[in-house]
């Protein structure tokens, strides 16, 4: 028996490649998926089953494209409808994969079609628990992205808690649990780093498993605090349901070198997004005039989806040479499948054709630091709120780069402003999102906040009235 766990910092997602006695079995694949293919092949195996856990929301999965490539049977839990075919399990229906047993333990909550599923090894033992999005390291899922007119938030709380209690926590305490997500994605709250665990110590320290919980404060606790989801959320469980075209006709339609004339002829007259995916200070010190910077050398697809609210949205891109295709292929994770081409020769070729450029002022903390004891300036601050409440330089306005078109008027043109976020990546961002909108007083801090705390700057922490005496 093999397990391997493939995980993508970018999405913070873990998919699962088992094997056992020349059988192959995937669970929640990734949009490429020759990764898959290659590791069976060179295995000498045969993908059998490809199982989802439940219709994901922050990727598009790759499920429908290797079953047509591999014949294998793709399998949801029950109450899973889809456009394309699929094997909808029985609650506890078992699979046969080589030598070893998948079992289907059916856990609504994060969704209703949410499903775990048990490893059940060679001599008959529990071994790992693939649970999906509903059990994370150090958190569960959220129950919110399943809503319906006849289903509120907390009552898929509810059945959460009834699913985690019935059929999770009663499986012995060595079972290795294996889930869909790591912390940084936006699936939970307060996932930890760590990207598996024996469920006999999660149920010691992840806040949702206490024994002594009631339905009511688990209910309580798993819907406070939750952050409205990224727009592109309700849009990518869609096609995980109706299915996408095969991601080698996307990487055909996008990865097409283009001459300046055209980049500009689709950016002016094609309604095309330019999209810079450099690094910060490069499009800092260069770019094209009204470009969107979403560095790829970060959280990269999320940012795609959280801030570009069309999937079908035209893009054409500037990368660094040799990552061409790395674009397409994390556009595409998030379902941006219309991208055009991107531009030959990078960057360079824009300036060596004596065409427009813009740049956008970076100064260190230290600079910072000078100008904002000699003045009363306005400063940004882009991070998350719980981010901002933990630490933030004094006086400044909280605008979270997730809520940038709704808080856009609370931006005034004629001020100048100091944007920081916690490194140095999201404010870039933001610079890019308000000048290409008309905001040009713009100052970036490098090396944010974490470069702010080595200076002298005033900072307070916001302070919950309740722990006021």
């Amino acid at each position: 028996m093999k397990i391997d766990q493939i995980y993508t910092g970018c999405l913070a997602q873990g998919a699962y490649y088992i094997e056992s006695n020349g059988e192959v079995a995937i669970i929640d694949p990734l949009r490429e998926t020759d990764v898959y293919i290659k590791r069976a092949s060179d295995q000498k195996a045969k993908i059998k089953y490809i199982f989802e856990t439940h219709f994901h929301a922050d990727f598009v999965s790759g499920h429908v494209d290797l079953a047509e490539k591999t014949g294998a049977e793709i399998v949801y839990g029950p109450g899973a409808k889809t456009s394309y075919d699929i094997h909808e399990a029985k609650d506890d229906e078992i699979f046969e994969l080589g030598d070893v047993k998948i079992k289907v333990l059916h856990t609504p909550g994060h969704t209703p079609e949410s499903s775990c599923y048990l490893l059940i090894d060679e001599n008959g033992k529990e071994h790992a628990l693939f649970s999906g999005d509903t059990l994370f390291i150090g958190d569960v899922g959220r129950p919110d992205l399943a809503i319906k007119s006849d289903l509120t938030q907390e009552d898929l709380a509810g059945m959460l808690y009834e699913s985690l209690r019935n059929k999770v926590m009663t499986l012995p305490d060595d079972v290795i649990v294996y889930p869909a997500h790591g912390a940084g994605s936006a699936c939970g709250k307060n996932m930890s780093k760590e990207t598996h665990d024996l469920l006999g110590n999660q149920k010691k320290v992840n806040y949702a498993l206490r024994a002594d919980m009631t339905k009511d404060e688990f209910v309580k606790e798993v819907t406070t605090g939750i952050l409205p989801p990224p727009q592109y959320f309700a849009k990518n469980a869609m096609l995980n349901k109706t299915g996408v075209e095969s991601l080698d006709t996307i990487l055909e339609k996008g990865k097409v070198p283009l001459s300046v004339e055209d980049f500009e002829a689709y950016a002016n007259h094609e309604g095309a997004l330019v999209l810079d995916t450099r690094k910060p200070q490069d499009f800092a010190k260069g770019h094209i005039p009204n470009s969107i910077f979403i560095g790829i050398d970060g959280s990269f697809a999320p940012w795609v989806g959280a801030l570009i609210p069309d999937l079908q949205q035209p893009i054409i891109f500037i990368a660094d040479e040799g990552r061409e295709e790395e674009v397409v292929i994390r556009l595409s994770r998030v379902g941006y499948d219309n991208t055009l081409g991107y531009l030959k020769g990078g960057f360079e070729t824009w300036v060596n054709a004596g065409k427009e450029t813009d740049t956008v002022t970076s100064i260190s903390a230290t600079k910072f630091a000078e100008d904002y004891s000699a003045s009363d300036i306005h400063v940004m601050d882009v991070r998350k709120p719980s981010e901002y409440e933990a630490e933030h330089v004094e006086n400044a306005e909280n605008i979270p780069l997730d809520f940038v078109s709704e808080r856009m008027e609370d931006v005034d043109k004629n001020k100048e402003y100091y944007i920081h976020c916690a490194g140095g990546y999201r404010s870039m961002i933001m610079a890019s999102i308000l000048k290409s909108r008309g905001f040009h007083k713009l100052i970036d801090v490098a090396g944010g906040f974490k470069a702010i705390e080595e200076t002298d700057i005033p900072k307070t922490a916001f302070v919950c009235p309740s722990t006021l005496k």
